[in-house]
């Protein structure tokens, strides 16, 4: 089942449960979903999926911080229930170790030797993990290899 399709039977599952505040979150998720793929022109597959969901955890991270900065707890909770709620459809986080391991797979791979080959290297993780690592993480780990060997 793909990712659309599970984020559908749950809306329909959280419409017969009478669960509000998820039907919500996750008529969001699909809004996000389907204004990309109009936008584009496409149709997303399960990859691109996982980006607009890390996106919109990204944003409301972003909320997070921006409403206990200004002393609005209330609104802070409703965003860290929504994250939780998006959170559910991504796939497990990978450690820092799991991390390394599919950098160091990438600089076989490719060969990559030095700095200059970032660019090459984060073209080959990214769609390996997408959804499981922080990408800010990763590049800062590539950089970290690359110029330590």
């Amino acid at each position: 089942m793909t990712l659309k399709q599970q984020l559908v039977d749950d809306m329909k599952a959280a419409m017969k449960s009478g669960d509000k505040q998820r039907l919500g979150v996750i008529r969001l998720v699909n809004a996000a979903i389907k204004q990309r793929e109009v936008d584009e022109r496409i149709e997303l597959d399960d990859a691109a999926v996982l980006a607009v969901l890390e996106k919109m955890v990204k944003q409301r991270k972003d909320s997070v911080s921006q409403y206990e900065a200004a002393s609005r707890e209330d609104l802070a909770a409703i965003e860290r229930d929504e994250i939780v709620v998006i959170e559910h459809y991504l796939p497990e986080k990978l450690g820092e170790a799991e991390i390394l391991a599919a950098i160091d797979d990438a600089i076989a791979q490719t060969g990559a030797t030095g700095a200059a080959d970032m660019g090459k290297l984060m073209g080959v993780l990214k769609p390996k993990l997408a959804g499981q690592a922080d990408m800010g993480q990763v590049s800062a780990l590539v950089k970290e290899r690359l110029t330590a060997g």
